[in-house]
């Protein structure tokens, strides 16, 4: 497609600086884009590419200088460039049929403009709604809801009793509704608990390939609205996630653990069971919150301490070496001292009195 940046400035409320009728046939970034397409400049460390692209137009803060380049100035480079890239690729439009090879359960009610892909199954008694499209070898289990204009890819699998929300997208190999992890001892061996809840996923949250979110033991594990996950993340039985919150690759959440609004837990960190954590917390990467962490904290480390504490820590371990040589070495200075000092007390005690 073609489009005036005039156009696009409109869409953005941003400001031109060049010509305003330059036309635009694509999106790149700023290393590899040429003539036609628009791409942004959003981190300081790839300012020097500006001189040097044959981009057509650089979407750029304020504050941005470039000769001879014709700039779209916006109060956030990257935000306006994550909303203008279905401008220049567009969602794939879907068949709206359901595939023969699809196998339907009983009492399935589907809405308008569902699309349903070769081999997947969906079990008795789901609600899917309009414009929800699954993809190849997905399994969807009896008494499912899934929103209005939600995406399944290919090989997720949602469990029995599970909801969906409108405009969630879930990405393969995902499982959710999976048992929660849940033992009693008896004696030398384990006693399964039965696992009677079920996951909710509210509107509006993704979640990335791989996840295992595991069903409640009684009640819900509950996702709020917004709620973005990465790929490999564990959400234990009865964990509940606030809104807004971002999960990042290979974190592990433990069971009945409450996150607020707002949370980042960081690639690899994790949590004890049972925990709250307050809204627009922190968890730095590999981070392990072991106990409550109040609102607005940055945590690192494991187990979590905040997280200017943790940097003098880490400062003072890259020391320890050199601090030791140091110890040692005045460990022998104190010794020798406390020698003399014995020597020189049993040579006064052997002086007769005057």
């Amino acid at each position: 497609m073609e489009v005036r940046l005039k156009e696009i400035a409109g869409m953005v409320d941003g400001i031109i600086k060049g010509n305003p009728d330059t036309i635009l046939t694509g999106i790149a970034t700023i290393e590899d884009a040429g003539p036609g397409d628009l791409t942004f400049l959003a981190n300081p460390k790839y300012a020097p590419f500006i001189e040097k692209t044959t981009a057509s137009v650089v979407i750029c803060s304020g504050e941005t200088e470039a000769s001879g380049k014709t700039l779209l100035l916006v109060d956030d480079p990257y935000l306006v460039y994550a909303k203008l890239v279905s401008l220049f690729s567009p969602p794939k439009k879907e068949s709206g049929l359901v595939d023969k090879r699809a196998i339907l359960g009983t009492d399935v009610r589907l809405g308008s403009n569902v699309t349903i892909y070769p081999f997947v199954f969906v079990g008795d008694n789901c609600v899917i709604q309009d414009n929800v499209t699954i993809y190849p070898f997905c399994y969807i289990g009896e008494d499912v809801t899934i929103g209005e204009g939600s995406l399944l890819y290919p090989n997720v699998t949602i469990r029995e009793a599970c909801r969906i929300g409108k405009r969630v997208i879930i990405h393969s190999g995902s499982v959710i509704g999976s048992d929660g992890f849940g033992f009693a001892k008896d004696g030398q061996r384990y006693f399964k608990i039965p696992q009677l809840g079920c996951v909710q996923i509210d509107d509006d949250v993704e979640i990335g390939a791989c996840n295992t979110i595991d069903r409640a033991a009684i009640d819900q594990t509950w996702i709020k609205r917004g709620t973005k996950t990465d790929n490999l993340v564990q959400i234990a039985h009865n964990v509940i996630i606030g809104e807004d919150s971002l999960i990042v690759s290979q974190v592990g959440i433990s069971g009945s653990t409450r996150l607020g609004d707002r949370v980042t837990m960081a690639g690899q960190s994790a949590t004890t069971g049972h925990l709250k954590i307050g809204d627009d917390v922190i968890i730095g990467a590999r981070g392990a919150a072991t106990t409550d962490v109040a609102a607005g904290q940055v945590v690192s480390g494991a187990p979590a301490i905040p997280h200017k504490t943790y940097l003098k820590a880490t400062r003072i371990f890259q020391k320890l070496p050199e601090m030791r040589k140091k110890m040692l070495a005045l460990e022998k200075t104190v010794a020798e001292l406390e020698r003399q000092l014995r020597q020189l007390k049993e040579e006064s005690e052997i002086i007769p009195n005057k």
